[in-house]
């Protein structure tokens, strides 16, 4: 491993509390900006949205139909406002502002570019009508949200072909940073989702936290004895190992090693396993998902939430799952509520993520206590727990509660402009997922990351991930969630 490598890791490490707090700071932002239409100021009706499409200059338009712009001019406002306040974050981080702003740009293009490919008509009509209005005869049935794969690889081709500008656009390649925004804006969709069927959704959620606490106990302890056991690695490499591939990747390790004060490299290996294996894993299992669990869209929710190890990648193969399932049900004239498998995966995955402060102060009390019993610092203090709890979670919850107070509360003249409201925020979550996306290729480096002797840590990887989380997380879902189905749209 290069010193610039482990610079970078340990800089990344000193910044995640600012980054978490500064997602939950955005999120927030864009959220009650959003809920400003409910007493009639618009504030964010002005920012660009993507259509399906067959001539490009009807794939952009301004999410609210009431504004006078074109859909090129609501494009270039949404990019200014992203720079101004993503500027603000990098200055936050003390980044290089002036280098973030010209990469951010190149960024967002690129990026925003990949989705709107992704909804050409081809990629992602959906139904028989569709195809009718399109003028087409065949389809991917991706929907536009396919712009997730084509963002994808895209930088997984800038990373592996054209490592130069990677490593330009370094300074804007943050999808921790964008993707815990977008889950924080996400809170407030999943509420309102959730509020017209209470009953499903707090079913949903009963079953995910006893699918968690048991994937939890037993992924994490094979995966550390395969590490140890079978490959040999000592405690040092498997306890971040472990918990990289059973809990939550890049989080999850980082804090791991924290917790058992493992050198700076360990945890920069395990982080790009995690991506690289989370790369496969969202071109792989939502289309499994299709192909075998139509019919049972909760089971592949859940499935994807505790199988797929970094927030970014498991929302989005949860989006991509819905897309693909909700496409093949519509066809044989099932219609599902939109929502409902992201918000399962995602409401699985936000309480992975609960988890790993918890489990992080577990390991540093063992460590502490009973292993490096020696090393100055002393037993954990139950403050550690709040060290590493990640603090978007702090968002989530926020804009889940206020979402769901109002849509219960809301009277019924107003319901329609809470959707609205609620939908121009999840809007620009889109748009932070194909930051995400495209963020995740860059990252993605395969040649530099096996010279740097990755090998061996890839075949506990494999073995523990195709070998045994997959098909276990597969068992553990259908026993908690076979036969609960989304409700009907409408």
């Amino acid at each position: 491993m290069t010193d610039t490598t482990a610079s970078r890791l340990r800089t990344a490490t000193t910044l995640t509390l600012s980054e978490d707090w500064l997602s939950v700071a955005i999120g927030l932002f864009i959220f009650v900006l959003a809920l400003a239409s409910l007493v009639g100021a618009d504030l964010l009706g002005w920012a660009a949205t993507t259509k399906v499409w067959t001539d490009p200059a009807h794939s952009l338009a301004p999410f609210a139909k009431s504004s006078s712009l074109n859909g090129l001019v609501a494009l270039i406002a949404t990019f200014a406002a992203l720079l101004v306040v993503l500027s603000g974050a990098a200055a936050a981080l003390k980044a290089n502002v002036r280098r973030f702003a010209a990469t951010f740009t190149v960024t967002f293009w690129l990026a925003y570019g990949a989705w709107i490919i992704g909804s050409y008509a081809h990629l992602a009509a959906i139904t028989p009508a569709d195809f009718d209005k399109y003028g087409i005869s065949w389809s991917l049935r991706l929907t536009n949200e396919g712009g997730y794969i084509v963002a994808l690889i895209l930088g997984l081709i800038i990373a592996n072909f054209l490592p130069r500008l990677a490593a330009w656009l370094s300074e804007a390649i943050r999808p921790e940073l964008y993707v815990k925004i977008a889950i924080v804006i996400l809170g407030g969709f999943i509420a309102v989702t959730a509020a017209s069927k209470l009953n499903l959704a707090s079913s949903v959620f009963l079953r995910g936290i006893a699918a968690i606490v048991e994937a939890y106990l037993i992924y994490w302890s094979i995966v550390y004895f395969v590490a140890r056991k079978w490959f040999g690695f000592n405690r040092e490499w498997a306890a971040p190992l472990a918990s990289g591939i059973s809990i939550c990747g890049v989080a999850a390790s980082i804090a791991t090693g924290g917790a058992i004060r493992a050198r700076p490299q360990v945890a920069v290996f395990v982080s790009s396993l995690v991506v690289i294996f989370a790369v496969i894993e969202v071109l792989v299992l939502p289309f499994l998902a299709q192909t075998f669990l139509a019919h049972e869209p909760l089971v592949a929710a859940a499935w994807v939430g505790l199988a797929v190890k970094t927030d970014g990648a498991a929302v989005a193969a949860g989006n991509i799952s819905e897309a693909l399932i909700y496409a093949k049900n519509a066809t044989e004239g099932i219609h599902y509520a939109p929502g409902w498998i992201l918000a399962t995966t995602t409401t699985i995955k936000v309480f992975i993520d609960i988890f790993i402060g918890i489990w992080a102060f577990v390991l540093a009390h063992i460590w502490t206590t009973y292993i490096n019993v020696t090393e100055p610092g002393g037993r954990a203090k139950f403050a550690e727990i709040y060290e590493r709890f990640p603090k978007f979670i702090i968002g989530f919850v926020v804009t889940f509660v206020v979402g769901l107070i109002l849509a219960l509360t809301i009277g019924k003249g107003q319901a329609p402009q809470l959707k609205v409201a609620v939908g121009e925020a999840n809007n620009f979550r889109v748009i932070f997922f194909i930051l995400t996306f495209f963020s995740i290729g860059i990252l993605s480096n395969f040649r530099r990351l096996w010279a740097d002797g990755i090998g061996k840590l890839a075949a506990v990887y494999f073995v523990s991930l195709f070998g045994f989380i997959i098909w276990a997380g597969l068992i553990i879902s259908w026993l908690f969630f076979h036969g609960v189905k989304p409700p009907l749209a409408g």
